[in-house]
């Protein structure tokens, strides 16, 4: 498990990578990005959907109530939104340029 403070730096970073593959409701992002970071990430429902709406009131997602495939009751699912492709190219660029001078660190012995 990966430093908490780690993790809550990087959610929306993780967030919107996630939905930037499509549209998903809240467990089946938890679900992807745990099987996509072979269980590195794993993080509660309490903490997902603070962040979800943080980013929805941001602009950076949309979510919209309908009737899963598999039916049951309505879930919210997430996509990103224009603005939400900017802020995660930013983003990425953002943890790039800070892991290059991390690794600057560590090779200047």
């Amino acid at each position: 498990m990966p430093d908490a403070n780690l993790l809550k730096g990087n959610l929306d970073l993780i967030l919107l990578s996630i939905l930037e593959q499509g549209e998903m409701y809240g467990l089946e992002i938890t679900k992807e990005v745990q099987a996509q970071s072979n269980d590195y990430f794993k993080f509660s429902l309490g903490s997902l959907y603070p962040a979800l709406h943080r980013l929805e009131q941001a602009g950076q997602i949309s979510g919209e109530f309908r009737t899963p495939e598999r039916g049951g009751s309505p879930v919210k699912y997430y996509q990103l939104t224009e603005n939400g492709k900017k802020a995660l190219a930013s983003k990425r660029q953002e943890f790039e340029t800070f892991n290059t001078a991390i690794r600057n660190l560590w090779n200047a012995r």
